[in-house]
């Protein structure tokens, strides 16, 4: 009898739990889409997330920060949020209903605590919406428009006006780019809709219009007959990578500022929460965000240069292949990628060692950098081996980068994993552009030098820290409590 009422308590808790998480999933989308504030579980994106998803996301954050976070806090803490006047945000419940239990006793009920906290809310001034425009249309601006048209909301952050092709678009090309953003290989189906405006040369995405425009150059195109002004334009094509190039876009009407999805040339290469300060978008036109595997490695690499120091190091990364290999053997004009990219691992340069001195110059001159492409159409990882100033334990370097991933400036690009069982297909659809692989991580016996593990979705973190620097450039920022 005791077994069977144990039992009955379990699945009465484990319904108590969906009803609570159907309760918090109403109030997450009723926040976005009537006042623009995106409630977020330690970076783990809630909006369109289903019942199991909220309840996996609180049993890790359960885990990772080892307090009794649970929904029916989350519930009682986005009530609060609910409640008050705020501006457009992007608010981490996770570490507010963590910040609680640690703060409980100094405040009457949580509706008091949630005003405390987020006080500094009200000096935050919103902004006008950007035009985005996207130069290209391939892996990389596709999941930019899926991201900006799912996250659009109210509209008062990017809003995708257009995408420009060289191919011009007939109705069988139309409809292909259609079925190219609505299905995806590897990221899966997009969760909205998407249809061919054959009549206006458009796609019409979650029911909303962006412009398809077939042009051979940057300079041709008047974005103004579009109704875009004052856009930003994120190219994607790879083609134009030095600032001279880059600058043939702002000769265009309707537009003041380019961003490159791509190491750039003369131009400031960004990683989005490690050096975006240092560039004024009053003062600069051009930015660049890097590389996939910069923005996965220069925000490890800063925390570890800020806590223990780095002497020297060594960066492997095993990259997922790309489009510039070859599927079967034929001619590259670089070595070994002219072989199957399916069949083998193909040994080929990066310039990650040199791309993280621009974000970090401390580090200029003490790191050497290879690559491997591996077989797997995404997911990446990189090994850093470092030689640190400081004398270290495995411990004290899983404490510090755990740190980093719950509080401070990096919190967007640090995920901590407590996977013992970490494969590249888990980390596909993660937006943070580091993944630090805890159990993976090795330190010497003298404690000097330490080899980390760090995953990365080349495509889909990386869109993300496109996305955030965009939002940097065209001034959109939220208020963000994290």
């Amino acid at each position: 009898m005791s077994n069977h009422n144990s039992y009955e308590k379990e699945l009465s808790f484990q319904a108590d739990r969906r009803k609570a998480g159907v309760e918090l999933i109403k109030i997450i989308s009723d926040l976005w889409y009537d006042k623009s504030i995106e409630l977020v579980l330690f970076r783990n994106q809630l909006i369109d997330r289903n019942v199991s998803d909220i309840i996996n996301f609180h049993e890790y954050a359960c885990e990772f920060v080892n307090k009794p976070i649970n929904i029916f806090d989350s519930v009682e803490i986005a009530q609060a949020i609910q409640n008050l006047d705020l501006p457009p945000s992007r608010i981490d419940i996770g570490k507010l209903t963590y910040e609680y239990h640690l703060e409980d006793n100094k405040y009457n009920d949580s509706k008091a605590f949630v005003i405390d906290k987020l006080k500094n809310a009200k000096e935050f001034k919103i902004q006008k919406p950007k035009d985005v425009v996207l130069y290209g249309f391939g892996r990389i601006g596709r999941l930019l428009a899926r991201e900006m048209m799912s996250k659009i909301g109210k509209g008062q952050q990017l809003r995708l006006r257009a995408i420009v092709t060289r191919d011009k678009n007939d109705a069988v090309l139309l409809e292909k780019r259609a079925s190219l953003l609505r299905y995806d290989s590897v990221h899966g189906d997009f969760e909205g809709s998407v249809s061919a405006d054959i009549e206006n040369n458009a796609l019409i995405i979650n029911g909303t219009t962006v412009h398809i425009i077939t042009a051979n150059s940057p300079e041709e195109i008047d974005y103004t007959q579009y109704g875009i002004e004052d856009a930003l334009v994120i190219d994607n094509t790879g083609v134009f990578t030095t600032e001279e190039a880059l600058k043939r876009h702002l000769v265009s009407k309707g537009v003041n500022k380019v961003l490159l999805t791509a190491p750039g040339k003369g131009v400031p290469n960004i990683v989005y929460g490690v050096n975006h300060e240092d560039f004024n978008p009053d003062d600069v036109t051009i930015f660049s965000a890097a590389s996939c595997t910069t923005n996965a490695i220069t925000p490890v690499l800063a925390v570890i240069e800020e806590t223990l120091g780095v002497v020297k190091g060594h960066i492997e990364t095993i990259h997922a292949y790309t489009n510039d290999q070859n599927l079967v053997d034929n001619m590259h004009k670089k070595y070994r990628r002219g072989r199957s990219a399916a069949l083998n691992m193909v040994i080929t340069e990066t310039g990650a060692g040199s791309a993280v001195a621009k974000a970090l110059p401390s580090l200029a001159g003490k790191l050497t950098s290879n690559a491997i492409r591996v077989p797997v159409p995404n997911g990446s990882l990189v090994v850093l081996n470092l030689e640190v100033e400081k004398e270290t334990s495995l411990e004290e370097v899983n404490s510090i980068m755990k740190k980093y991933a719950l509080e401070g400036n990096l919190v967007e690009q640090i995920r901590y994993s407590l996977n013992n069982e970490l494969v590249s297909s888990d980390i596909v659809g993660t937006a943070q552009p580091s993944i630090y692989d805890s159990n993976a991580t090795i330190v010497s016996p003298d404690g000097k030098s330490i080899v980390m593990y760090i995953w990365y979705d080349n495509e889909y973190g990386y869109s993300h820290q496109v996305i955030r620097l965009a939002k940097y450039i065209a001034k959109v920022r939220r208020y963000t409590y994290y």
